[in-house]
């Protein structure tokens, strides 16, 4: 298969004729010097460079017209900051307490109103309803009745967005509400959703929408129809083109991530067996499942800061089997499996069977407070899915478990802590 770079996850050479900027001003106090740049392709962020801070600023300087979601990651204080960029110059400043950022202000005028109406947007969503059933108990003849009527006919105003001025706005918004809004009251049909993925431009990829309005895509067809919903999707996109392919690519993961191993394989394996030239999105697709499949030697992992073990990496750690866990403080489901393993940690360990866990977590207190009751190796990068195994491996969800033996070939997947006692053999 050959492979082209449309936008590269790697680092590039941008030229001094910046299209655009993105600068961020921080207080003096946050304690932070490098940052990273990151746009959107679907739902996969894509690394654009990084900057370091003078002054407490830092600038971007964009080389190519660019309408989407864009963010920007703080590795060493892990904080995350989005916004959006209309082709113009972004200019953003935080308030910070205790190295974690308290609040934005948007100075541009793109993000400052896409952040009023996302504002309004969730006050309409979590207040209008509660101002619904207070308005019972009160005549609209009174002052405070007049004053509920008011302020419901002002949260169920819509924005109006001027499209020559705001593109990427306009379009998200009107899309947004289209398709994923709990207001719309007309049931949206597959061959519209076909129709937006078909026709539109390159602002889908970069809009965030892609996956949850695949979602919806698959939800309209019905649980019985997953197969056939699918391939009338694709066979109308073409999978040789670049939308194709980014489409493909989120389905895959939507499977995964739903259990729907089936469908995951089935859509998987039109993709590894296509002849035409494959986009960096898929071909990161492909490369991330190929890491974690059945009998593929498990790509060696560089402890970031281990505890409970003196070797630097996954490959140094010797066993008859390794159990290597991704989980996270936070996974509720984490809260359940884990203990079980603690539980019969004896007998494993006394197998020659050592477990390894990789947090996905970003709050450090949290983390070491829940790996001191864990006896084995613990390590995390502390960036929670911006950790840097979340790709290599393809995780998607808290726990998920694999089982290798002694040459790091894995040799099991299992779905929950009791699979991987039933495989292990312990009782």
């Amino acid at each position: 298969m050959k492979k082209i770079f449309i936008l590269s996850g790697m680092l590039f050479t941008f030229s001094l004729q910046a299209q655009f900027s993105v600068t961020i001003q921080s207080p003096a106090d946050f304690r932070e010097q490098e940052a990273i740049l990151y746009t959107l392709n679907g739902s996969k962020d894509i690394i654009v460079t990084k900057e370091q801070s003078k002054s407490n600023t830092w600038t971007f300087k964009y080389p190519k017209s660019y309408e989407g979601m864009m963010k920007v990651f703080f590795p060493n204080t892990n904080n995350t900051l989005s916004f959006i960029s209309e082709n113009k110059n972004v200019n953003i400043k935080l308030e910070t307490e205790n190295n974690k950022v308290k609040n934005v202000i948007y100075l541009d005028e793109a993000n400052e109103l896409m952040n009023s109406i996302q504002e309004s947007s969730q006050k309409k969503e979590l207040i209008l309803p509660a101002l619904s059933q207070i308005k019972e108990y009160y005549k609209d003849n009174t002052d405070f009745g007049k004053a509920l009527i008011a302020e419901m006919g002002r949260l169920s105003g819509n924005n109006v967005i001027n499209q020559s001025q705001h593109p990427f706005i306009y379009y998200y918004n009107t899309n947004y509400s289209k398709f994923l809004s709990n207001d719309n009251s007309k049931k949206v049909t597959q061959d519209e959703i076909i129709n937006l993925f078909d026709k539109s431009g390159d602002m889908l990829e970069t809009s965030s929408l892609v996956r949850p309005i695949l979602v919806a895509y698959l939800n309209t067809g019905g649980n019985t129809n997953v197969g056939e919903s699918v391939d009338k999707l694709i066979n109308t996109l073409k999978v040789e083109t670049p939308r194709g392919q980014t489409v493909l690519s989120e389905l895959i993961d939507i499977f995964d991530i739903y259990e729907m191993p089936e469908y995951k394989n089935k859509y998987l394996s039109l993709a590894k067996n296509l002849k035409c030239t494959i986009t960096d999105r898929l071909a990161s697709t492909l490369k991330s499942n190929a890491n974690v499949e059945l009998g593929a030697v498990f790509p060696n992992y560089k402890f970031h800061s281990a505890v409970n073990t003196t070797v630097k990496s996954i490959s140094d750690v010797k066993a008859d089997q390794k159990v290597i866990v991704f989980w996270s403080s936070t996974c509720s489901h984490c809260e359940n499996e884990l203990p079980k393993l603690l539980e019969k940690y004896s007998e494993i360990k006394a197998k020659n069977i050592q477990i390894i866990g990789l947090s996905l977590d970003t709050d450090k207190e949290s983390y070491t407070r829940k790996i001191a009751a864990f006896p084995w190796i613990n390590d995390s990068e502390l960036k929670g899915w911006n950790s840097s195994y979340a790709e290599t491996y393809n995780i998607h969800a808290t726990p998920t478990y694999f089982i290798l033996d002694a040459n790091n070939k894995i040799v099991s997947k299992p779905d929950h802590v009791g699979d991987v006692l039933n495989y292990l053999k312990i009782k």
